[in-house]
């Protein structure tokens, strides 16, 4: 059963538009035919851009170093990408575009494209009720919730003459939070792509944003985009993905599966355009992924460390997955970033303190006063310095972070959940719901815990798992439609997931010869964006683009 929402189509006001073309800094665009990335088709024809829909505002954004920034930009609200949406309030996306920032008019014709989802908990993100940039928001659906510790939201704040809605991206303990601000202020075009989440269902019950549609929106976004070509202002070429938490792990999934035929049926079934799905980079924060391999990966890292309760987790069932983990490690053939070496379950604790744990600690410690460095070596006597770098053991490590997130097992619980309205317990098995069933497992080993040892995995689930991992298409198929350019973040006290994550996804991106840049935020916990303003210059880096 289908819900369609009313299409929206916004007004035009402001700045000299005419019929059939859209004066964007002083240059007038004209649509442009035969644009398009892939080949024509009905669902193409369709999906036109209408380049005078867009409203005008005046946002201020706080940049990377505290300065103000007024910000005139065209914004376009909730374009339908799909020719068939289940849910258009979902399937909807909002592009926002620079024309004039503190004074100066901006062509951002040729500028690399931000395209930021909103996703938290594979929770179903829109943004149709967005006054503006940055405001795409999680929906629960049937009562949802935001992720656990997501990122501070970026407060609104009104501004001057020609303002419909407006708001700053603020500093929260020197963390900037609101990317597709950032990226505007810095004359990119900033696409806030929609996308059906797991909590979504109709009035027959059945569930209809469960895995995998979120990534199938995602990468119909991307083809209304490069369908476009030459219509939607900005580098289709160049389109740069971000996400946190489930967010990054769609955002990681975007960057490995471009232009795979996996997704093919599905695209088909929502009418998404004839085009090409593969993206230019991918930033990943946190990323939640490698699903059906995360519960052992969990209990290798944080299996000796209690609950904030106080409870030590089931150290059986902690000590079957870090067995499972380090068969499947082994079975990775993984090689380390900087020449480490293949990573194994026996050398991995060393590999993370090299590699990113100590050259973390260091960066942290030489920022710091004197005084605020003896204040915290005091604190935290696990820890050595030098005066140049940082030492400490894995036990130390472990010891100083504290409090495992998560029981055991992390993500496939058993028995499985049965209150539907708790949407974070259970919120992975919610993502492999099927139909009417809110819960399903899809490791075998919690299926059988729970069943018994004669149970047998649905017939969907492996094909369900392969389409929601991008280590499928780095490791197991390597995809050769996948993006070249990665940056990846994650918190060194963030238990909502493996340390090994993260570095197995930039180790697997790294081993095809792609450009990883992948680091570890010393001391911060799940969704932390420290170098937000790092990750904006990297994009005008990585593309080549310099503003006129």
């Amino acid at each position: 059963m289908k819900h369609r929402a009313v299409k929206r189509r916004s007004v035009v006001v402001g700045i000299g538009a005419t019929a059939g073309a859209a004066a964007v800094g002083g240059i007038t665009l004209t649509a442009q035919a035969g644009g398009r990335t892939g080949g024509a088709s009905s669902a193409s024809d369709a999906l036109v851009f209408d380049e005078d829909g867009y409203t005008t505002l005046t946002t201020t954004v706080t940049d990377a170093a505290g300065d103000g920034h007024e910000v005139t930009y065209r914004f376009w609200k909730a374009i339908t990408y799909v020719t068939e949406p289940v849910d258009e309030k979902y399937q909807s996306l909002n592009i926002s575009v620079p024309v004039r920032i503190d004074g100066k008019a901006v062509d951002a014709t040729g500028a690399p494209i931000l395209f930021a989802n909103s996703v938290g908990g594979y929770m179903p993100a829109s943004v149709a009720d967005a006054t503006g940039v940055g405001g795409g928001a999680m929906g629960g659906g049937t009562g949802g919730s935001a992720a656990p510790s997501a990122p501070a939201a970026p407060s609104a704040s009104s501004s001057s003459s020609d303002t419909e809605s407006g708001s700053s991206a603020q500093l929260s303990g020197g963390k900037m939070v609101s990317l597709p601000q950032l990226g505007l202020a810095a004359g990119y075009v900033v696409v806030e792509p929609g996308a059906r989440g797991r909590t979504l269902k109709n009035s027959e019950g059945e569930y209809y944003g469960t895995a995998p549609a979120a990534v199938v929106d995602l990468k119909a976004a991307v083809r209304y985009l490069r369908a476009n070509k030459g219509r939607v202002p900005g580098d289709v070429d160049r389109i740069f993905s971000t996400g946190t938490s489930a967010g990054g792990a769609l955002s990681a999934l975007l960057g490995a599966s471009g232009d795979s035929p996996i997704y093919d049926k599905y695209l088909k079934e929502i009418g998404a355009a004839d085009a090409s799905d593969a993206i230019f980079a991918t930033g990943a924060w946190c990323p939640i992924t490698d699903l059906e391999h995360a519960d052992g990966a969990y209990e290798w890292c944080w299996g000796t460390n209690k609950l904030s309760t106080g409870k030590q987790v089931d150290q059986t069932v902690s000590r079957e997955l870090r067995s499972q983990f380090a068969e499947y490690q082994a079975g990775r053939k993984l090689r380390g970033l900087g020449g480490y070496g293949t990573l194994t379950a026996r050398n991995y604790d060393e590999y993370l303190l090299t590699t990113y744990l100590r050259p973390s600690a260091t960066t942290y410690l030489a920022a710091l006063s004197e005084t605020d460095r003896k204040t915290y070596l005091a604190k935290n006597t696990f820890l050595r310095w030098d005066g140049e770098k940082a030492t400490f053991t894995w036990t130390g490590f472990l010891t100083h972070v504290g409090a495992r997130k998560k029981d055991a097992p992390a993500f496939d619980l058993f028995p499985l959940p049965t209150d539907t309205s708790d949407t974070m317990t259970g919120d992975i098995n919610n993502e492999f719901g099927l139909g009417t069933a809110p819960f399903r497992h899809f490791t075998l080993y919690s299926l059988r815990k729970d069943r018994g040892n004669s149970a047998r995995p649905a017939s969907d689930i492996p094909e369900k798992l392969r389409l929601m991992n991008p280590m499928y298409h780095l490791v197991d198929k390597p995809n050769p439609g996948r993006t070249r350019h990665w940056w990846i973040r994650l918190g060194t006290a963030d238990s909502d997931t493996s340390l090994t994550v993260s570095a197995n996804l930039a180790a697997a991106a790294d081993q095809l010869g792609d450009d990883v840049n992948h680091l570890y935020y010393w001391d911060a916990g799940h969704g932390a964006n420290e170098d937000a303003g790092d990750f904006i210059a990297w994009i005008a880096k990585t593309s080549g683009y310099k503003a006129a």
